[in-house]
């Protein structure tokens, strides 16, 4: 029997088309974000000329010792208030991946280990600082406080299992987790924000962490295998175990079991 031909232009192809949907999504990113800051400066500006006067007698009541301080001051509506809640905790997630790839990329192991993961790191990390900025201009804009600090809940568990960190499997399994969670709360914030830019904004987002959730799937599978030599790009399919081409994507429809509620990431 002849030998089996291998053609990897397909392999090509699924490269190409991964780096158009990034590409694809920081557009529609970008254009949420514009769409969005012009459809709501009309309202905080109605919001700040109904508020004037009493922003003013707020501000005497605080000279005479008051304590209401700004309990009468203007603030945004209630789904407003919840849209920039949602936001602030997206850059909070953002803001811990942020945190945990550049503490991956200085590790000896990745630094001067397999390049293609050290290629992944340095990417994503540039991606996710992107999305941060992306949520905290979308808070600004809606008249809340940008979020520079990280998520509380996935911080804890993040300081729990660094010091356990012992090789490449290890990062990836924690990045699969923080991947994970942001995929699953930017999916279910579709469903969640009142504006349908915001929607578009999260929709957009959404998508690239389950394509980097993906990626690290197939890299754990083969880490699991003691094949980190195929850990990289571009990659001999015939070498590749039966697995390579589904454990990536192992859910249908993606699950928001795990998704952190918009309050979790909030500014206080």
């Amino acid at each position: 029997m002849p030998p089996e031909h291998i053609d990897t232009r397909l392999l090509v192809e699924l490269t190409e088309q991964s780096q158009d949907l990034n590409s694809d999504a920081s557009r529609i990113t970008r254009s949420a974000l514009a769409d969005f800051g012009q459809a709501v400066e009309p309202v905080r500006r109605r919001w700040w000329e109904r508020g004037g006067a009493l922003a003013a007698a707020v501000g005497t009541v605080a000279l005479l010792g008051g304590r209401r301080a700004f309990a009468d001051s203007p603030s945004p509506s209630g789904s407003m208030a919840d849209d920039i809640m949602a936001l602030q905790t997206a850059a909070s997630i953002e803001n811990l991946a942020v945190s945990v790839y550049r503490t991956a990329a200085g590790l000896p192991f990745i630094k001067d280990g397999n390049r293609t993961v050290a290629a992944f790191v340095a990417k994503t990390t540039q991606q996710h600082e992107a999305h941060a900025q992306a949520f905290n201009a979308a808070a600004s804009q809606a008249g809340g406080r940008p979020q520079n600090g990280p998520d509380p809940k996935y911080k804890a568990a993040v300081d729990q299992m660094l010091p356990s960190i012992k090789g490449p499997a290890d990062v990836v399994k924690l990045a699969i987790t923080l991947e994970d969670v942001a995929a699953q709360t930017y999916t279910k914030n579709v469903s969640q924000v009142s504006n349908a830019d915001l929607r578009k904004l999260f929709a957009s987002v959404a998508p690239v962490e389950a394509q980097h959730r993906a990626t690290l799937l197939a890299v754990q599978a083969l880490l699991a295998g003691n094949a980190a030599d195929l850990v990289t790009i571009p990659v001999d399919p015939s070498k590749l175990p039966a697995a390579a081409g589904s454990v990536g994507f192992p859910d249908a429809f993606y699950r928001t079991d795990n998704a952190s509620p918009i309050s979790e990431g909030a500014v206080k």
